[in-house]
């Protein structure tokens, strides 16, 4: 398996992650929803899938971001700020042995949105 990182968010957040990764080498993966297409941070990724159903909930679908890691054959999961981690569950199934997760761990996150 090839070094590659999917990026699980969207807009600048995903372009500066992708970027890095692109520094040190990494092959990058975007997911992406229906209407973020076009957008900037998916052009420059070196692969973009698509995620299904509400552009406003695909990014925080664990079963979808971890298929499409698995469909691309990326070895690590950066899940954003927030995305994949805000949603119940996803920091036990983004930590599964095949993945490595990059970014921000689910603690910090919590902590975030109990304070707003």
């Amino acid at each position: 398996m090839s070094e590659s990182l999917l990026v699980a968010n969207w807009g600048d957040i995903a372009r500066r992650v992708i970027r890095a990764a692109r520094e040190l080498g990494i092959r990058t993966v975007a997911v992406h929803s229906s209407v973020d297409a076009e957008l900037p941070f998916v052009a420059k990724a070196d692969e973009a899938v698509e995620l299904s159903g509400n552009p406003g909930q695909a990014y925080r679908d664990p079963r979808q971001v971890l298929d499409a890691a698995r469909r691309t054959g990326a070895a690590a999961v950066h899940p954003g700020y927030g995305f994949c981690l805000r949603t119940p569950g996803p920091p036990q199934r983004c930590a599964m042995p095949a993945w490595c997760g990059v970014g921000p761990s689910a603690e910090p996150i919590f902590v975030m949105d109990a304070t707003r």
